[in-house]
């Protein structure tokens, strides 16, 4: 299986990348092949709505680290969005990321792919992963997805404390069951 990990966190050690390194690691272990998208580190613009795209009928205007992203997507057989939870919801960068899918919108649509979440938050309030997980499930009813798990790791403020949780075990289990 192909899939494509994306990771939104400008933090390279944070907890969120803990989590996507530990899917990584499972995903591997299982024979997957895998393809990581750090959008936090990427320099990615975004979407002008200009429609030049024609929702994949023709390249995006924008040369930006999109253009590594989008064939990947198109090729993946699975999705896996890893982020931090920032004032409710995935990073700014995440969001550039989700919206410049549009480029590519009908090829994302024309088969069903699988999923997975990675959050990391510092409160153990589930409320504050809630506005995400919304996203996460609309943006899945809309592309066809389906939803392969999630690992939501509250009350992890810090790489410290979820190296102490059970959450990077978590992930990489999923990573190995994909």
């Amino acid at each position: 299986m192909k899939i494509v990990v994306i990771t939104s966190s400008p933090n390279k050690t944070g907890t969120s990348a803990l989590l996507a390194d530990e899917f990584i690691r499972g995903a591997r272990e299982a024979g997957h092949d895998i393809f990581r998208f750090d959008a936090g580190e990427k320099a990615v613009g975004a979407c002008l709505a200009c429609q030049a795209c024609g929702r994949g009928t023709a390249p995006c205007v924008q040369e930006d680290d999109m253009q590594e992203l989008h064939p990947a997507l198109v090729a993946a057989d699975a999705v896996v969005f890893a982020s931090p939870i920032y004032y409710f919801g995935m990073t700014a960068q995440m969001k550039l990321t989700i919206d410049r899918f549009y480029a590519v919108n009908d090829n994302l649509r024309a088969r069903s792919r699988k999923a997975a979440l990675l959050l990391t938050a510092a409160s153990d309030n589930a409320v504050v992963v809630g506005p995400a997980v919304n996203q996460y499930e609309c943006m899945l009813g809309y592309l066809g997805w389906q939803d392969g798990g999630r690992v939501l790791a509250l009350g992890c403020p810090v790489r410290a404390v979820i190296e102490q949780s059970d959450f990077p075990k978590q992930a990489y289990e999923l990573g190995k069951g994909f």
